[in-house]
């Protein structure tokens, strides 16, 4: 298959030739979209969840309430140059980009004009165009990327003892970015078991286990030392929406055809028949499994759970590798105008939208979020009065986050609250609250008599801001005693009743408020 590098050589030069042109798009979408993400990542206001990730950075650990740390260990560093958006954005901004260049360089000693299609493709899937957000997906898509190019390389020969090690490496630093990594792990598997009997490298796959292992007994002890914090988030806490569904399939369908090119993937299956043959090169092979057996997976999993659009995230790269190799250039030429055309739609809407006042979406059950987001500042404030005598928080991770982040000062989690961004928990001790005056920032009114318990005089407030209008509690003598019984107790029970058969090492919350009581188990 390499050998076609040759034939093509002569060729390439030419400015008018096939490979010239495609050549010629491939950097002009590189421009345009580097361009329209660094602009975009400047004035979008940083989002809940996004705030909730930095202050993993403000605080670096060994390991969050809801994911392994990577992503904590990369905002700690971006941290120390600005808290400026676009700087702590960079990572997700600049990834497609290298992972595009990553391509073109992997694939041009076969095809040079494929190799500039594939790497188009891949830059101008709308998710790679429009994502400026800072989520745990983005380490973890830079890892399993370079796992398996690893992983590849080791198939076809040389070097091969070093590049399954490498891969298993990089698949540990991936799995101490996100969970999702294991299916990259099981990819491997399946990719070997599927091999011809004496063809089957078990000693190579066990190199690459074998170098995943420090990892994740990094993240297996960080957990037992923290209430098993990640398995009780991933496997209990989150999946109260669970449940038979017709509609989720149907959505992760959607999201398939979305997140790679319903024009390729028609073009493989009416292709299909002759695939067998094409099939034969092993490193084809690698990048085929890399990204069908995850997304089985989900599929398998999709009429009980909803899968997010961003799960699939990092095995894109390898879906428009495989393609390259398998499709001719005309096919892969139709797939990069149709997701150009969708990514220009995408950019034209988002540069239209950021044009209208914030009024215009006065209608929208989402206004009072897009408020609290876009103008966090001038809400906070009216808050100033209250620094001397109060301490902040909000009744929601999102709202505390997204205010921590836009003041420099920390707001912390007041309620019950959800299963999600419960690292609060680790960070907030409510026993040195005791007696002090709380300020509870809210988007929706307190129920009547909701506050009153736990302190010796509530006063209520509100704020008006852009039609919306925002609740503030002001809570005087916190009684800790009574928010541990009424608060703290059903949160222990609910969230932190750790399964018998998981040896138990720490657990903050547990020891921290109730010491002399055994721990709920299920």
């Amino acid at each position: 298959m390499r050998g076609a590098a040759g034939i093509i050589a002569g060729v390439t030069d030419l400015p008018n030739s096939a490979a010239g042109r495609a050549r010629r798009w491939f950097l002009a979408a590189l421009v345009l979209t580097l361009a329209f993400k660094l602009w975009l990542a400047i004035v979008l206001p940083m989002t809940g969840d996004e705030a909730y990730f930095i202050s993993w950075g403000v605080y670096p650990d060994w390991g969050y309430y809801d994911h392994p740390p990577m992503i904590g260990w990369v905002l700690a560093l971006l941290l120390q140059i600005s808290r400026s958006e676009w700087v702590l954005r960079l990572p997700v901004i600049l990834l497609p980009a290298l992972l595009a260049l990553a391509i073109l360089r992997y694939l041009k000693p076969v095809d040079e004009e494929k190799a500039h299609l594939a790497a188009l493709c891949f830059l101008v899937v709308p998710a790679n165009v429009w994502n400026v957000l800072i989520t745990t997906d983005t380490p973890l898509v830079l890892f399993s990327f370079l796992s398996v190019l690893c992983f590849a390389g080791a198939v076809r020969g040389p070097h091969r003892i070093a590049l399954y090690a490498s891969s298993g490496a990089l698949l540990g630093l991936a799995f101490l970015s996100k969970y999702f990594a294991a299916l990259l792990g099981f990819s491997y598997l399946v990719f070997v078991l599927a091999q011809p009997a004496g063809r089957r490298d078990w000693r190579g796959l066990a190199m690459v286990f074998a170098c995943v292992l420090p990892f994740a007994a990094i993240n297996a002890w960080w957990n037992y030392e923290h209430c098993w914090a990640n398995l009780m988030f991933n496997v209990y806490n989150r999946h109260d929406d669970a449940g038979w569904s017709l509609r989720t399939p149907a959505l992760y369908a959607a999201s398939v055809l979305y997140m790679l090119s319903p024009v390729a993937l028609y073009q493989l299956w009416r292709d299909r028949a002759g695939l067998g043959a094409r099939m034969d090169e092993p490193d084809l092979r690698v990048f085929m499994f890399a990204w069908a057996v995850p997304l089985a997976v989900f599929a398998a999993l999709s009429p009980v759970k909803q899968i997010g659009l961003h799960w699939l995230l990092s095995f894109v790269p390898f879906f428009f590798i495989a393609m390259a190799l398998l499709l001719s250039a005309e096919q892969l030429r139709r797939s990069a105008i149709y997701l150009f055309a969708l990514s220009t739609i995408h950019m034209t809407a988002i540069g239209i939208g950021s044009l209208l006042p914030i009024e215009t979406w006065k209608s929208s059950k989402l206004y009072d979020g897009i408020v609290f987001h876009v103008k966090t500042a001038e809400l906070l404030q009216r808050l100033e009065a209250y620094a001397e005598k109060y301490q902040f928080a909000a009744d929601g991770y999102s709202p505390a986050v997204t205010a921590s982040y836009a003041s420099g000062k920390y707001f912390f989690v007041f309620g019950t609250a959800s299963s999600h961004g419960r690292h609060d928990d680790i960070l907030t001790d409510f026993r040195a609250l005791s007696g002090k005056n709380i300020l509870v920032l809210r988007k929706n009114p307190p129920e009547p008599g909701e506050y009153a318990p736990y302190f010796a005089a509530v006063e209520y407030k509100q704020v008006e801001l852009y039609g919306v209008t925002f609740h503030i509690v002001l809570g005087q003598g916190f009684d800790y005693l009574r928010y541990r019984e009424r608060v703290l107790r059903p949160i222990r029970d609910r969230y932190y009743r750790i399964p018998s058969y998981l040896p138990q090492g720490g657990c903050y919350f547990c020891e921290r408020y109730f010491p002399d009581e055994p721990w709920p188990t299920r």
